[in-house]
């Protein structure tokens, strides 16, 4: 007879096993659900200034806000095991230095939750209130992951290693995203189509160049 505790490591073992099973099934099921989305994202104003970029810069340094506009369906990315789905918009430069690396910045970001996943959003009581009648008897809200932003402010100003960005040329901005699941590994923008899993349609800008260091206003002299 076998004793108490190995008749317990044996249970343990096998519910280890039959939960590895289930969650990889869970997580190849994501294969089974096409994603297709798709985006146009403008640029709207661009503005290079001279100061401290963030508050805890040591150093006067140019850098640049860009205003853009951005219609998006991600709609497609949200299946039955999407926690949340984090979207963000880059601006990307040449490199100075080397022809096969770029520069790239982070200028604005975002999280979208799946219904399921409400309660892990950091919002206030009267918007979390909007959050729960806008999904109720919603596993899968359709609505979520469709983005409508008119001339948006970044959240975020960028700036160069050498500390110089105005009159760059090349400059484009791009719309990324990335799938954290309930289950299984998160993904990210693919470069390549793989089965249902499409590129992204659109999501590039217009290449722009970056304007010259934007003049402090004088002030009006009185007689």
């Amino acid at each position: 007879m076998h004793s108490s505790l190995v008749r317990l490591q044996n249970v343990f073992g096998f519910f280890t096993t039959v939960a590895f099973v289930v969650a990889a099934l869970i997580a190849a099921s994501d294969l089974a659900a096409p994603r297709t989305p798709k985006s146009n994202i403008q640029v709207k104003d661009v503005s290079v200034l001279k100061g401290r970029p963030h508050y805890y810069s040591n150093k006067i340094e140019e850098y640049a806000q860009i205003r853009f506009s951005l219609s998006a369906d991600l709609s497609s990315l949200f299946t039955w095991n999407t926690k949340q789905v984090f979207v963000y918009v880059s601006a990307s430069w040449p490199n100075s230095t080397s022809v096969a690396l770029s520069n790239e910045a982070v200028i604005w970001d975002m999280i979208i939750t799946n219904p399921s996943a409400d309660h892990l959003t950091n919002l206030g009581p009267s918007a979390m209130k909007k959050l729960k009648r806008s999904a109720k008897g919603k596993p899968i809200d359709p609505s979520r992951g469709k983005l409508e932003l008119k001339n948006q402010k970044p959240k975020y100003s960028i700036s160069a290693p050498g500390g110089k960005l105005a009159l760059t040329n090349d400059v484009v901005l791009k719309v990324h995203y990335n799938v954290q699941p309930w289950v299984g590994v998160l993904t990210w923008t693919p470069q390549v189509e793989f089965l249902g899993w499409k590129k992204m349609r659109g999501g590039v800008s217009k290449v722009f160049s970056l304007p010259a260091v934007k003049a402090k206003k004088q002030p009006v002299k009185k007689d």
